[in-house]
């Protein structure tokens, strides 16, 4: 097999395209289906060089491990030691030093010929990963390009060797350059000539000892080096375990070279600074972790995750005594107080010497619309299908009355489970009811119906029955009739978050039925009379107590319909969750509507972005509502909504207001 089709053609547009005659820079280059750039993830590389020891099923195990790794490349090395050696290799010659005996003794034993690395090469590819050798002579480089290799590694040994650098830049393949043993002197003339050869290049930042003192890396020459060859810089690392190989991604590697073996006590001296398989695997779930969180240069701006913090633990500004509309606002009569759903303090001057545009009583937080925004106005609203409020005791009467929902959607807090609902309410009301289950609990307990922990998931199960008692309390005070409430089902809906998350990462697919079976377990332990529980599809990556988590269930629509088709469960179909899933999937938020299709019950409409940013306003991210609006026409039509805006309930509503009058002309 060939690696021609890998290999890239000429990319002009990875260089730049100002160069001159005298100046000439390399942005970026193409190996195979690699990109090398500033902007593109870190090419990492598993040097095995001849850490095979000359046994050929060694060498695939090894090749195989870099793969389950994560690597991007396998890297060899192939020499031919009679055109290499002065002495056409023997290693039985008396005259070479003790260094050059030890070496020309391994390699002799360990070499393996041109046709056995084609069938390496041929097996990289076979799983996945991409094939790289060093030439260490012109005759192993003729034998590469006959092969058809994508690119080519360049020794520190041969940095210098500017005749191996014409002949392996005319055969127009990129080049990986190491600049160990060298000066930089040698490292700008050698740049130079690559310059002028008109070859993609990179240079990895070396120290040509195994392993060296860490004193002698020197992460910080990466600025210089990338300076001095006017390309994308990497590291080549022979220190022992992977921090330092971490950092140099941190310092800008775009390229990142370890050693691998399956055993550090068979014999070489590479094997002793060589990552095992499990390492070289958590070296690169470190460098993905680091490469994410080294994001952009651009302008500060708040997460979804810190806004959500931000109206819990910073502070805003609010009145200090009840004023009229039309009163003029005066220092004294302003505070800073937490929480900070209001304006930040740092707005304080511009409310001074404004009018009230509203009625305040003391503690109310001002808004943006009290510095002159124009507020949405509140109106009423026609759907073709149901539609709701979320609303909190305290706020109900208050936003129902602005508009004409057909139902509310109580989100309760754990407090709100010890009020007796008697005290909320004292007359039916002409709406329907949907009740939404806290997530947190006392005492930091997050819901969690899949948990493996016995006594956990009781408690969880415990919380969710008291949840159940408190909606089928408060269903006599909601007189509307069902033609209007949320439709079908056996009573009020409950909508729940199952579940399903674990701190360090996504657990396999076999733990995640696991997982199903436990919550289908704590469901048969409800009494579920006269409600109807409703499973919310859930985020990926959910905030839990200002924090990030990783969900496992109700996530996949696949086996979220599958649970559904197994227990009769129907689904709260969030938005933004399902298009934050879809996202990190790389899928369309349609495959989501169109393989829940049968289990949609009710449906939370709201806008998101990326895998994590949830909770926007509508129009605000990636959502595509007018498509979102025609698959639910057809597959549910029935389901009932409600604009789930984060902190959309403050200053009277007006996000969710703003929600629905962008939607609707879809809905």
């Amino acid at each position: 097999m060939s690696l021609i089709a890998l290999s890239p053609k000429r990319d002009d547009a990875a260089t730049d395209p100002q160069r001159s005659a005298n100046v000439r820079r390399v942005t970026g280059m193409r190996v195979g289906p690699l990109v090398v750039s500033d902007h593109s993830p870190c090419v990492i590389v598993a040097e095995l060089g001849f850490n095979h020891n000359g046994d050929m099923g060694i060498a695939r195990r090894l090749i195989d491990a870099a793969a389950a790794a994560g690597a991007d490349c396998a890297k060899f090395q192939m020499r031919d030691l009679r055109t290499l050696y002065r002495n056409e290799g023997d290693a039985d010659d008396p005259r070479e030093d003790l260094g050059s005996q030890y070496t020309l003794d391994l390699l002799s034993r360990f070499t393996l010929g041109p046709e056995q690395m084609f069938e390496l090469f041929d097996h990289c590819v076979a799983q996945g990963i991409v094939p790289l050798c060093t030439p260490w002579d012109t005759a192993s480089l003729s034998a590469l390009a006959r092969y058809g290799m994508p690119a080519y590694k360049i020794a520190s040994a041969d940095l210098t060797n500017h005749e191996l650098l014409r002949a392996a830049a005319a055969t127009g393949k990129p080049l990986f350059v190491s600049t160990g043993m060298s000066t930089e002197e040698e490292i700008a003339e050698s740049a130079a000539l690559l310059h002028r050869l008109d070859v993609d290049f990179v240079l990895l930042h070396c120290n040509s000892t195994y392993p060296p003192p860490l004193k002698d890396v020197n992460l910080r020459y990466l600025d210089r080096l990338r300076e001095l060859g006017r390309c994308p810089v990497g590291y080549s690392g022979h220190e022992r375990r992977a921090h330092v190989a971490v950092a140099a991604v941190a310092r800008g590697a775009r390229v990142l070279e370890k050693h691998m073996t399956l055993d550090r006590g068979m014999e070489g001296n590479d094997h002793k600074i060589s990552l095992l398989p499990d390492e070289f695997a958590a070296m690169v779930e470190a460098v993905r972790e680091v490469e994410e969180a080294l994001g952009t240069a651009r302008a500060r701006a708040m997460t979804q995750g810190e806004r959500m913090n931000r109206s819990t633990l910073a502070k805003s500004v609010v009145i200090t005594c009840d004023q009229p509309k039309g009163a003029l606002v005066r220092p004294e009569m302003l505070a800073v107080k937490s929480p900070g759903r209001g304006l930040q303090p740092n707005r304080m001057q511009d409310l001074v010497g404004r009018r009230l545009g509203r009625d305040m009583r003391a503690g109310d937080f001002f808004y943006p619309s009290d510095l002159g925004a124009a507020p949405t106005p509140r109106r009423t609203f026609s759907f073709r299908r149901p539609w709701g409020l979320a609303v909190r005791y305290h706020d109900y009467q208050a936003l129902s009355r602005c508009s004409n929902p057909d139902f509310l959607e109580f989100h309760m807090s754990f407090k709100d489970l010890d009020i007796p609902v008697g005290e909320v309410f004292d007359a039916p009301l002409d709406v329907g009811l949907v009740v939404h289950s806290p997530d947190l609990f006392s005492g930091d307990h997050i819901l969690n119906l899949a948990a493996d922990d016995d006594a956990y998931r009781r408690r969880s199960v415990d919380e969710l029955a008291r949840v159940l008692d408190v909606a089928r309390a408060m269903q006599p005070y909601f007189a509307r009739a069902e033609s209007r409430a949320p439709a079908g089902g056996r009573g009020p809906k409950v909508v729940v978050s199952m579940g399903g998350f674990s701190t360090e990462g996504f657990v396999s697919r076999g733990e995640r039925w696991s997982m199903y079976e436990r919550v289908a377990d704590s469901l048969r332990r409800l009494d579920t009379d006269g409600v109807e529980v409703l499973a919310q599809t859930l985020p990926p990556f959910p905030w839990y107590r200002g924090g990030r988590l990783f969900c496992n269930l109700f996530v996949d629509p696949e086996d979220t319909a599958e649970f559904c088709r197994l227990t009769g469960t129907r689904l709260c179909l969030d938005i933004a969750h399902s298009q934050l899933a879809a996202n990190h999937a790389q899928r369309g938020l349609a495959d989501w509507v169109s393989v829940l299709a049968d289990a949609i019950a009710h449906v939370h409409v709201v806008d998101a972005q990326g895998v994590d940013g949830e909770g926007l306003q509508i129009g605000d991210g990636d959502v595509d509502f007018a498509g979102l609006a025609l698959a639910l026409a057809r597959v549910a039509p029935s389901a009932s909504f409600i604009p789930e805006i984060w902190q959309g309930h403050v200053n009277d509503g007006e996000g969710f207001w703003l929600a629905l009058e962008r939607l609707e002309a879809w809905f």
